[in-house]
């Protein structure tokens, strides 16, 4: 398996001087708002033509305020690079914490905000940081480490560092322990050294995992098992500009398989007109499609057989959290034939 390099929105000045897949456009198209609305007009006639779930074509009539904001979101797609959360290599860190704080939610009821970061700066064996990684290490990781913090203890940066292994689970005692064991409790004394005494319950917010397991590849029929009881981390090719440019409706553009960025599969539907969608949570912010999120055609033929669209269906893993009701029921649902076609 290749690690994820989590593609930039950096096709603007490429796209010029080589041949563009799904809607062509230049530098001149962004040039001014009169262009970008035209752009926007072509991209919406092409790609947004599936109904809402609650009704209502997705490239029909809206009110003046919704359609000022997705335009705003394409035009901002559109001129954006490089600069946006979660496009610094790190998107598996952001689609493993997705998949971890989904089951812990549906187990513990509690829906607890993890760090990005912590996987970011010390997840440095398999995994890269910034330059890319898998959703799999990313669990392997949390795992071996006891559990992950959360995001207000260790909030992401958007850039690589040391690992702070104070904000670490179980972080602070461990660390001021064996500062005790290896540094000595004179150089304390002496105020060289300053524990935060008392020691603060460090694991009390953090959140563990008992492992995780595979999808079977090339199988939409079995990440539809998987995503109908969690969050599934998924890896899509994401770099055409038909998927960077998204911002409505259900998304059939055109995308190969060659997997470079992380997201997570968090429920699935069908429109009224019957097109069947995976609903996926993205790391590009609330502003990019819809609030964040993307619905993507399920079910779509491919040269791969049932890797699905964007190959959503080759790598796709989830975290396990052993002995709760949750884990219970993906394992009788895995052992289903029939699963319900919307959640």
């Amino acid at each position: 398996m290749m690690l994820l390099r989590c593609l930039l929105l950096a096709v603007v000045v490429a796209v010029a001087a080589a041949p563009a897949r799904g809607v062509p456009f230049t530098e001149s198209d962004l040039a001014s708002e009169e262009s970008l609305r035209a752009l926007y007009e072509r991209w919406r006639s092409r790609y947004t033509v599936s109904r809402r779930p609650g009704g209502g074509l997705a490239g029909g009539a809206e009110g003046d305020g919704e359609a000022r904001r997705r335009f705003n979101v394409f035009a901002e797609n559109a001129r954006d690079t490089d600069d946006r959360r979660g496009l610094k290599g790190s998107c598996w860190a952001f689609s493993a914490v997705a998949a971890v704080e989904g089951v812990n939610k549906i187990s513990t009821g509690k829906l607890v905000s993890l760090s990005e970061q912590e996987l970011v700066d010390c997840d440095a064996g398999d995994n890269q940081g910034c330059n890319g990684g898998l959703m799999d290490y990313a669990f392997q990781f949390i795992k071996k480490n006891g559990g992950i913090t959360t995001e207000s203890n260790y909030p992401y940066r958007a850039v690589q560092g040391r690992c702070n292994r104070a904000k670490k689970r179980f972080g602070t005692a461990r660390y001021w322990y064996l500062k005790i064991l290896f540094v000595g409790l004179e150089q304390i004394s002496l105020g060289n050294i300053l524990p935060p005494f008392p020691f603060p319950n460090a694991s009390s917010h953090d959140v563990t995992i008992d492992g995780y397991e595979d999808v079977p590849a090339n199988d939409e029929s079995a990440l539809q098992k998987a995503v109908a009881n969690q969050p599934v981390a998924v890896a899509i090719e994401a770099s055409g500009q038909d998927f960077q440019f998204y911002s409505e409706g259900v998304f059939t553009g055109e995308c190969g398989t060659d997997l470079d960025h992380g997201v997570a599969a968090v429920g699935y539907g069908t429109t009224r007109d019957g097109t069947k969608y995976w609903i996926v949570k993205n790391s590009w912010g609330d502003e990019w499609g819809e609030r964040g999120y993307i619905r993507m055609q399920r079910g779509a033929s491919s040269s791969s057989g049932s890797s699905g669209l964007c190959g959503i269906a080759m790598e796709a893993s989830y975290p396990i959290k052993s002995g709760s009701a949750q884990h219970e029921a993906a394992a009788a649902a895995a052992n289903e034939s029939v699963v319900r076609d919307e959640l």
